[in-house]
């Protein structure tokens, strides 16, 4: 049986950012602190996090998306990576009890809530770096940080040194090798299951994680809930190696994200170059791809780079790239106000990613949208993945690809356990990146008489053995073939 995370798709939340909260985490609780910041900025007063938060989880219930991924959460000194106690939600957000309310209201809602797990490193704030701090030779955390050396008084004075997140020195990084540490962060997660009901845990910066960690987190997690989940951030390298396809990661993640197709989808559209793209997918999930068989996480635009609106040199063609997302193997997801077309780009020095984690204010972009159009595509999109199981659980075959067009089958034989209809069920996407409309025809993966548009915009009628489909410029169309 399927478990929830195989036909999911996403909702992607930087609280902090979304709910306008200080940038530094000072005295009070939320509302005090953000009655302070106001005050200092001279701006109205945001609603409380939560109550704000609880209109978005509403709003990603009305665009279909079934899970929401919200973090970083746990309280920190800046930014949210930068761990103080795993065990508390960020005063700046509320307590744990206003977030267990808010997962509460998600379930109700049909959404499944993921959270960030920042297990690589802690903020400088955090009990056993503190301890650390003041007892140096002799502190019981001596053996729970990387490179720990009292030879030199270290980048911050400490007395010591130490290995920190890329060198980032707010970040020193945990000794994920000494058992007690893993330990602690493995009843870390068990409590975050147990008190708050989540359903996943995102693992941040799990390229560097240490994989026996990773394997034992599976197994505490998967033996206290069967389709708990758990998903890892990887930008470079053989995702094969962290997902379950039979190799050196097998039995420790259940997804990574899918940093290599993000990049293809808008770089392939700006280059008017589908063979960016369709390459790609052949090269993770193809007969000999490195992740033949894994569902990785796929999107557009995360909190680490630049929206994908800034990224397009037309923006016309957010209508095929969000077509091809929810229609190609993987995890769809969709980041805060990118539904609604959004721009932000990245920034340098300490506050460089603030353009990217904007506090946004739900009813104003309703009404005034820079791409009105986009929530309504998502709907279909979200509606057709739901009904149709060929979208989550069907073979991808490749059926045209040029520079300026592509078009691809899910086909879901009439055997599959997740196929219920007897017979053999395909949907075609169709993409036109061109300035100009666009034609072309598809072999059809499977036996059909008539086609329906799904999504998107253009017409697609079955002549013989094809599918003849026209796209207007930079559009995309997703059909059910019947």
């Amino acid at each position: 049986m399927a478990a929830w995370y195989d036909t999911a798709s996403f909702y992607h939340i930087y609280p902090l950012g979304l709910c306008g909260c200080p940038h530094a985490n000072g005295e009070g609780d939320a509302l005090e602190q953000l009655e302070r910041w106001s005050a200092e900025q001279g701006k109205p007063c945001p609603p409380a996090p939560f109550e704000r938060l609880s209109r978005w989880a509403e709003h990603a219930a009305d665009l279909g998306l079934g899970a929401i991924y919200i973090g970083p959460l746990f309280e920190s000194a800046t930014h949210g990576y930068d761990t103080t106690d795993f065990r508390m939600v960020d005063r700046r957000l509320g307590t744990n009890d206003d977030f267990r309310a808010w997962v509460d209201l998600c379930h109700g809602l049909g959404i499944s809530v993921v959270v960030d797990g920042v297990f690589n490193h802690t903020g400088r704030g955090f009990f056993a770096f503190r301890d650390l701090q003041e007892h140096k030779w002799d502190s019981w955390a001596r053996e729970w940080y990387k490179g720990v050396n009292f030879d030199w008084a270290g980048p911050m004075g400490d007395g010591f040194g130490y290995e920190s997140w890329h060198g980032v020195d707010i970040l020193p990084a945990l000794n994920l090798a000494n058992q007690d540490v893993k330990d602690y962060l493995l009843d870390v997660a068990q409590f975050w299951l147990e008190d708050f009901h989540i359903d996943g845990i995102r693992l941040d910066s799990a390229d560097v994680l240490d994989f026996g960690f990773m394997e034992q987190l599976h197994g505490r997690m998967k033996a206290l809930r069967s389709d708990f989940w758990l998903m890892g951030e990887v930008i470079h390298g053989d995702y094969g190696r962290w997902v379950g396809t039979g190799g050196e990661g097998s039995g420790m993640l259940d997804s990574v994200t899918n940093y290599e197709l993000s990049k293809a989808m808008w770089s392939a559209h700006n280059s008017h170059n589908y063979f960016e793209m369709a390459h790609d997918v052949q090269r993770l999930f193809g007969p000999w791809g490195l992740c033949k068989g894994a569902r990785l996480y796929t999107f557009c635009d995360n909190q680490d780079v630049d929206r994908v609106a800034s990224r397009l040199t037309d923006q016309r063609d957010l209508e095929p790239l969000y077509v091809f997302l929810f229609t190609v193997l993987g995890i769809p997801s969709v980041y805060y106000g990118s539904e609604f077309g959004i721009e932000g780009r990245k920034g340098q020095g300490e506050r460089g990613d603030d353009a990217l984690r904007p506090a946004l204010e739900l009813a104003e972009l309703e009404a005034a949208a820079p791409h009105p159009e986009l929530p309504g595509l998502i709907r279909e999109l979200t509606a057709a993945k739901a009904s149709h199981p060929e979208l989550s659980f069907g073979e991808y075959r490749e059926l045209v690809l040029q520079n300026e067009t592509y078009a691809f089958g899910r086909v879901l034989g009439a055997g599959h356990p997740e196929n219920a209809a007897g017979r053999d069920l395909a949907c075609v996407t169709a993409l036109n990146n061109a300035d100009g409309e666009r034609e072309l025809w598809a072999p059809l993966p499977a036996g059909a008489a008539s086609a329906a548009r799904l999504a998107g915009t253009g017409e697609g009628t079955i002549e013989g053995d094809r599918l003849h489909v026209r796209l207007p410029a930079h559009a995309g169309a997703l059909f059910e073939l019947r």
